[in-house]
């Protein structure tokens, strides 16, 4: 007998930051999941329906039926919600005198796991659910990943869904963007997302037609970014576009910081603001600023990432029937692969300085500011 046939009832979490794509994912378990005779259960805000089931009126954990999940492929965000300040291996608890305690409650969290009867996880998110995934799975949980994040920046996986969603309204808004900056005679600076890779801002940037695109991965030197909006002035494009992700950084310097918040990750944001400002200072050009920032991840799935979504799903129902355990759902064209959690999480994906986009943007004349 596998140990896939000893599964009667799993559950599925999303955490981290919503991605176009995550529905779809939820379907394609519980399809997979019923086709086999299991019930699913979906679990409330990432791991907190099952850690302060009191918070939720109907309880923190909710059958998933055909029903529950028809229709859902093409809508953004996720049914069952999501959080990036719930790490159970790292939770933020506010003492009495107003500062923050970080407490490991993943013990906790995997006895009301069996409390429940739940025999297998699946844990939908990005680095640090796959992080916390791994934790869970070292200490004999049963777990099986899926990579979401539009930021494209996991690594042992060739995308994550979310990232084509992303990458394609990022470049329908730069489109819109050349029209005014062009009737205006403007410098426009748009700050996507994409914390410390710069997926997002390379692949928008060219297809969009930027003028220069700022990623994390190659420090900028601005007054050659302004050397190219006046090398455009002179041949009479009055106009220019410039691309910025929200981890680029200058030479010498480092990235620009919104603000700390308890229980995550420093926010991002505000280079945009910086950049724009000193464009217009060295050119003299009235320049203008957008963030594209949340509408980066909201909105209906491309067809591309609902495709990969619904893969990943049913591959992570696949490698439960299997007997995986510890691993993660990989796009490997034109397969899904399981790799160890361990792999997924140990370093970042980042933009190759040598990757053919990196070259075809540079043989287009776009400016790195390098």
């Amino acid at each position: 007998m596998s140990e896939g046939t000893r599964i009667r009832k799993i559950a599925i979490a999303t955490g981290g930051g919503d991605a176009p794509g995550l529905n779809a994912v939820i379907r394609a378990v519980v399809l997979s999941a019923l086709q086999r005779g299991w019930e699913v259960y979906g679990i409330r805000d990432g791991f907190t329906g099952l850690m302060l089931p009191e918070e939720y009126v109907e309880g923190g954990l909710v059958r998933l039926t055909r029903d529950r999940v028809r229709g859902i492929t093409h809508l953004g965000g996720t049914i069952l919600g999501t959080t990036n300040r719930g790490n159970p291996t790292r939770y933020p608890i506010r003492c009495t005198d107003g500062t923050i305690e970080y407490v490991d409650r993943s013990d906790e969290l995997i006895r009301a796991f069996c409390m429940r009867q739940l025999d297998a996880l699946i844990s939908v998110g990005g680095d640090g659910s796959m992080a916390i995934a791994n934790t869970l799975a070292q200490k004999g949980l049963w777990v099986v990943g899926v990579p979401k994040t539009i930021d494209n920046d996991l690594d042992r996986t060739v995308v994550t869904f979310g990232f084509n969603t992303a990458v394609s309204f990022a470049t329908e808004c730069l489109d819109r963007l050349h029209a005014t900056a062009a009737s205006h005679r403007r410098v426009i600076v748009v700050e996507v997302m994409g914390r410390y890779a710069g997926w997002i801002a390379l692949e928008s940037g060219v297809a969009g037609s930027a003028d220069a695109i700022l990623i994390p991965e190659v420090p900028y030197d601005l007054e050659l970014v302004a050397a190219k909006i006046r090398a455009r002035e002179e041949q009479g494009r009055n106009f220019s576009l410039v691309v910025v992700a929200e981890g680029a950084m200058p030479k010498g310097g480092s990235v620009t910081v919104a603000s700390h918040e308890a229980g995550r990750s420093e926010r991002l944001g505000g280079v945009g603001a910086k950049v724009a400002a000193d464009l217009q200072e060295f050119t003299g050009k009235e320049t203008r600023l957008v963030v594209l920032g949340h509408l980066l991840r909201g909105g209906s799935p491309t067809p591309y990432d609902r495709l990969v979504a619904l893969r990943f799903g049913a591959a992570a129902v696949r490698a439960l029937s299997e007997g995986q355990r510890g691993v993660m759902v990989a796009l490997d064209p034109p397969f899904v692969e399981y790799v160890p959690l361990e792999e997924s999480t140990q370093r970042m994906k980042t933009v190759p300085l040598d990757s053919d986009t990196m070259l075809t943007a540079r043989d287009l004349g776009i400016s790195f500011g390098d």
